[in-house]
C-alpha cells in the first residue's frame, strides 16, 4: 500500500466517507448515523486515512454522557470506525484509532467508550467498561462495551449508565 495519510474530515470528503462506511459494513446505517451526527453538530472528531487522494478508511467520535444518580460526566464514544475491505487487515483501522486517541488525550477529554470486537480495542488500552462500574444504555454483551480512561486521576469518578446520542436509536 503507497504512504497512508490520516488527517482530519474535510467538506468535501463527505460522499467518500458514505462510501467507505457502506463498503464496510454492507448496509447504509452506519454511513446514515454519520450524516446524521455531521448535520446536527454530534462531532467531537472525525478522521480519514487515504492513500493519495483516495479515502480509505474513516473514524468517527461523538459526545458521550455517562450519568451516576445526579451526577454526570461527559466522554467520548468511537464508533463508526470503518476500512474499505479491499484494504482491511493493512494497519488502517489501528492507525485511525491511535490517532484519534492521542487527539482526544491531548484535548482533555476524560474517556472513550466503545461498542466493538473484543479481540481488537483492547491493544489501545480498552478494558470492559464493568471494570469501572460502567454499563451501555443499550443490551450489549460485557466484553464488547469497553472504556478507555484517558486521564487516570479521573477514572475514579467513573460509574454509571454511558448514553449516547439519540442518532445512535437509527442504527439496528
Amino acid at each position: 500500500m503507497k504512504q497512508l495519510t490520516i488527517r482530519d474530515e474535510r467538506p468535501d470528503d463527505v460522499a467518500a466517507i458514505r462510501h467507505v462506511n457502506e463498503e464496510a459494513f454492507g448496509q447504509p446505517q452506519e454511513a446514515r448515523l454519520v450524516d446524521s451526527l455531521r448535520a446536527s453538530g454530534g462531532v467531537v472528531l472525525s478522521l480519514v486515512a487515504s492513500v493519495g487522494d483516495r479515502i480509505v478508511g474513516h473514524i468517527l467520535f461523538s459526545p458521550v454522557t455517562l450519568e451516576s444518580g445526579s451526577a454526570s460526566h461527559g466522554g467520548v464514544g468511537l464508533g463508526p470506525m470503518a476500512v474499505l475491505p479491499s484494504v482491511q487487515r493493512h494497519g488502517v483501522g489501528s492507525l485511525l484509532v491511535a490517532e484519534g486517541i492521542n487527539r482526544l488525550r491531548e484535548s482533555g477529554h476524560p474517556f472513550v467508550v466503545v461498542l466493538g470486537h473484543p479481540e481488537f480495542y483492547p491493544r489501545f488500552g480498552f478494558v470492559p467498561a464493568s471494570h469501572y462500574r460502567v454499563t451501555c444504555q443499550m443490551d450489549v454483551p460485557d466484553d464488547a462495551f469497553m472504556l478507555l480512561a484517558l486521564d487516570e486521576s479521573r477514572a475514579s469518578a467513573l460509574a454509571g449508565v454511558a448514553r449516547y446520542r439519540e442518532e445512535f436509536a437509527t442504527v439496528t
